[in-house]
C-alpha cells in the first residue's frame, strides 16, 4: 500500500510538471508579443489591475432560488443556491516578471429552505493564491493569464467530508465589445479518501464565454466542463443576466445547471436545476 501511494505521488508529481512546462512553453511566445503591444497602448496592462480597487468582486455574488427539472418539484428537492466570491490584489506594484499576488474567496452554499426544519445541504469553501499577469492581444484587446493554488472542501467530517487541493492555469480575454472567452485547467494535488474518483466527473478543464446581448444591458455566461473518459459525465451552466440599472452592476439572472458536480458533496449524482433571482457581478474583465 505504501508503495502504492509512493507511485501516485510521483505520478502526480511528474504530471504537474510536465504540464506546467507545457504550459510555460505554449504562453511565453503570447506574452513577449504581448509586451510588445503593450507599448503601443494607451494604458499599459500594469494599469489594467492598478487602475481598480485592489479588494472587488471575483466571481459572480449571487442569491437565486429554483426547482428540479428532471422530477417533480417538492420542498425537498428545491432550494436556494447563493455564493459568495471577492479577492484581494497583496501589492500595488507588479512583481517581477508583470505578475500580481491575489487572494482569492469562494463560498457556494445548497440551503433547502422549503424544509420544515430549513437545514444548509451543502455549503462549499474554496481559498485560493494566485498569480496574474495582465497583458493585451492583437488589436489591444486585454488578457490574463493565471496561476492558482486552490483548496476546495466542504468542511464536514466522517464520511460526508469532501476536499482537494489543486493547480490551475487560466486565459481569459476579452475579445470585443460584446464576447469574452476564457480556458482553465487544473491538476489535483491531493485528494480526500471519500472522493478519489471525483476527475471523472468533473474533468481536468472548464470552457467559458459571455456573450453581451445587448452591452450593459443584457447578457448570456456559459461554463462548459467534460468529466474523465468518453461518457456523458460533466456539466453544464448557463445563465441570462438582465441589468436593470446602466450605473449599477445589479443583475436579475437565471441559471440552468445540468450535469455533475455542482456541489461537493453530490458529485456522483446528476443535477437538472433552473433558479432565479438577485446577482452582483464585476464591472471590469475577471482574471478567471
Amino acid at each position: 500500500m505504501r508503495h502504492q501511494l509512493i507511485r501516485h505521488d510521483q505520478f502526480w508529481r511528474k504530471t504537474w510538471i510536465r504540464s506546467f512546462s507545457y504550459f510555460v512553453f505554449l504562453l511565453y511566445p503570447t506574452l513577449s508579443k504581448a509586451q510588445l503591444i503593450e507599448r503601443d497602448s494607451a494604458f499599459t496592462s500594469s494599469e489594467a489591475i492598478t487602475g481598480h480597487p485592489g479588494f472587488s468582486i471575483h466571481r459572480d455574488n449571487y442569491f437565486i432560488t429554483g426547482i428540479p427539472m428532471n422530477q417533480q418539484p417538492t420542498r425537498n428537492n428545491s432550494d436556494i443556491k447563493y455564493q459568495i466570491s471577492f479577492k484581494q490584489r497583496l501589492r500595488k506594484t507588479p512583481l517581477p516578471g508583470g505578475l500580481f499576488p491575489y487572494i482569492t474567496y469562494s463560498q457556494k452554499a445548497f440551503w433547502d429552505i422549503y424544509r420544515d426544519s430549513k437545514p444548509f445541504d451543502e455549503i462549499n469553501f474554496n481559498p485560493g493564491l494566485a498569480l496574474v499577469r495582465p497583458f493585451f492581444l492583437k488589436g489591444h484587446r486585454l488578457a490574463y493569464a493565471t496561476l492558482s493554488l486552490e483548496h476546495e472542501s466542504n468542511g464536514r467530517d466522517s464520511v460526508y467530508s469532501r476536499s482537494w487541493n489543486f493547480m490551475a492555469f487560466s486565459l481569459r480575454s476579452q475579445l470585443d465589445e460584446r464576447w469574452i472567452v476564457g480556458l482553465r485547467f487544473w491538476l489535483p494535488m491531493s485528494y480526500k479518501d471519500d472522493n478519489p474518483d471525483l476527475m471523472d466527473y468533473v474533468g481536468y478543464a472548464e470552457a467559458n464565454a459571455t456573450y453581451r446581448i445587448k452591452p450593459d444591458k443584457w447578457s448570456v455566461d456559459i461554463t462548459a466542463k467534460k468529466g474523465k473518459g468518453w461518457n456523458r459525465r460533466g456539466s453544464i451552466q448557463a445563465q441570462l443576466n438582465w441589468r436593470p440599472f446602466k450605473d449599477e452592476n445589479q443583475y436579475l439572472m437565471l441559471q440552468w445547471f445540468q450535469g455533475y458536480g455542482e456541489s461537493l458533496i453530490d458529485y456522483r449524482e446528476h443535477t437538472s436545476m433552473i433558479r432565479i433571482g438577485f446577482m452582483l457581478k464585476a464591472t471590469t474583465l475577471g482574471i478567471y
